[in-house]
């Protein structure tokens, strides 16, 4: 058994207002399945599909109080194309921001809620319009062995500072884990969403997921079609239902 990367969840005050900017960044087609929630994946995208991890926007009050320690990185097709991306962006209302990354080929933004991510000068022709989810963690390896035994997603390179997976099919994103010394101190405003393949029982994945080390959160929701739980380093993640 294994679970697919279907999915990025990101809380927003106004998820229709943050749907927008995210649909004009990346080119992607905008919909909603409901009240509070607006649904991101390219146009003519036939879900699910490793090509392209979509995004849910998801309303929530809580405010955005750290830097979130998981984010995108955008790509582009070269430095030329990096830099017209950026001023498009800033057009749309995102802002440059100093994380403290120093000298560095990428540049590091945040979107009109204030969340971080970051705009490359390649990889665009490899992955589309997002080249990475990344995560910050306190160990690469402990995390990419987790979440490589947890999907359907194989190891790309691995060291004590930086370790990379990709979808078994070689396509789309990239998922990393770096190093960072920040502990994580408040719930996740970006979390991955993974599914079973068809015909999977989801109550035996969820316990495969606990045996590899997650562990399960109760929101005190028992009529949803997921589960919440958390990897060995606290992160956030939902288990939807096959499909």
């Amino acid at each position: 058994m294994a679970t697919r990367l279907v999915q990025i969840n990101m809380k927003a005050r106004d998820d229709s207002a943050l749907g927008r900017f995210w649909a004009e960044a990346l080119g992607w087609g905008m919909s909603s399945e409901g009240p509070g929630v607006t649904n991101l994946e390219p146009e003519g995208f036939v879900y699910p599909d490793p090509v392209a991890v979509c995004i849910d926007l998801v309303a929530s009050t809580e405010p955005k109080t750290v830097k979130n320690r998981v984010h995108v990185d955008l790509a582009a097709r070269s430095a030329a194309h990096q830099a017209e991306l950026i001023a498009r962006l800033k057009d749309l209302g995102a802002t440059a921001v100093d994380i403290g990354q120093g000298d560095v080929s990428w540049t590091v933004m945040a979107d009109p809620e204030g969340n971080e991510f970051c705009v490359l000068d390649s990889l665009y022709e490899e992955t589309g319009p997002i080249a990475t989810v990344v995560f910050d963690c306190a160990d690469p390896r402990a995390m990419a062995r987790f979440w490589g035994e947890a999907m359907d997603w194989t190891l790309q390179k691995v060291t004590d500072d930086n370790a990379v997976l990709r979808s078994a099919k070689d396509v789309g994103p990239y998922l990393q884990f770096l190093r960072t010394p920040d502990v994580k101190t408040v719930w996740n405003r970006v979390h991955l969403d993974v599914r079973p393949y068809p015909g999977d029982d989801p109550e035996a994945e969820a316990a495969r997921l606990r045996a590899l080390g997650a562990t399960a959160i109760d929101l005190g929701e028992d009529d949803v079609p997921w589960t919440v739980m958390a990897d060995p380093e606290g992160n956030e993640f939902c288990l939807l239902a096959p499909g």
